[in-house]
């Protein structure tokens, strides 16, 4: 299974999550089979200079992942998520990508809807 997580840094799984999936410089794509991690690799947003969250959609599908772990997420991307048939779960605690993919592999994180989870004021 390949699982996204937007980073501000690429350190493997060692890498401090993004706060917004959108405006991460990185995505860090860990695979894991029987709850291990056998792979780890690191990825330039290539959204994030120009258009910040508007090609994250597709940025992030073209990396084929199975699931994408965001800390925030707006209404629009999460829907074309949801739409596409990627599961999105959300982790608004952990800091780094190893903290939190123990909570994925334990399926301890929450599954988006489809709804996002950023407010707009």
């Amino acid at each position: 299974m390949r699982i996204v997580f937007p980073t501000d840094e690429n350190n493997g799984y060692l890498s401090k999550r993004g706060a917004h999936f959108g405006k991460a410089k990185f995505y860090t794509i860990i695979t894991v089979e029987d709850e291990k991690i056998v792979d780890v690799e690191g990825v330039a947003n290539s959204g994030h200079d120009a258009n910040a969250c508007g090609n994250a959609v597709a940025n992030i599908m073209s990396l084929n992942p199975d699931a994408l772990v965001v800390g925030g997420i707006g209404s629009s991307p999460a829907q074309g998520f949801f739409d596409a048939g990627l599961d999105v779960y959300v982790d608004q605690e952990n800091l780094t990508v190893e903290q939190s993919i123990a909570l994925f592999t334990q399926e301890k994180l929450q599954k988006s809807n489809g709804d996002g989870t950023c407010s707009v004021k």
